[in-house]
């Protein structure tokens, strides 16, 4: 049986996830990092240097609000703005936690190639602020289109 404090917990969570989703689709690094708390689990599942880390300086862990925003800030300056198309296609709540699964479309901005990656977060919100942001994503397509075949 649900009681009505885990629902409304869910019901908080999913809220939360969706104004950050909506503040992600919007660009703007400062407004995106408002959601988050001051000390956040950040996590991006990526692969060794030799994979492409170095061309993609984003891709690290990070720990506090200003980090996050930093982390938005250099996506914009590294990809062609105004060609993401990003598709989400679940989002699955339990209480204070979450799940998103989708697909991040983009345009390396060094390159000019575009990929698609699969993506899937899972967050963790408590007091209508995200405290866990753990990515799995493609990460072999991003570094595929940031690496130069020169």
């Amino acid at each position: 049986m649900i009681t009505s404090n885990t629902s409304n917990t869910t019901d908080a969570t999913r809220e939360a996830v969706q104004a950050l989703l909506g503040r992600m689709g919007e660009g703007d690094p400062a407004r995106i990092a408002e959601l988050f708390a001051e000390r956040v689990d950040w996590k991006l599942d990526w692969p060794a240097e030799e994979h492409g880390r170095a061309v993609t300086p984003w891709i690290r862990d990070r720990s506090t609000r200003a980090e996050v925003a930093d982390h938005f800030r250099q996506i914009g300056e590294h990809h062609v703005s105004g060609e993401a198309g990003n598709v989400i296609e679940r989002i699955l709540v339990d209480g204070a936690d979450a799940v998103v699964t989708g697909e991040i479309r983009q345009t390396a901005r060094p390159t000019g190639r575009p990929y698609r990656a699969r993506i899937a977060l899972y967050l963790t919100v408590e007091n209508g602020l995200v405290t866990r942001y753990h990515v799995y994503e493609d990460s072999l397509a991003v570094a595929q289109a940031f690496q130069s075949h020169g």
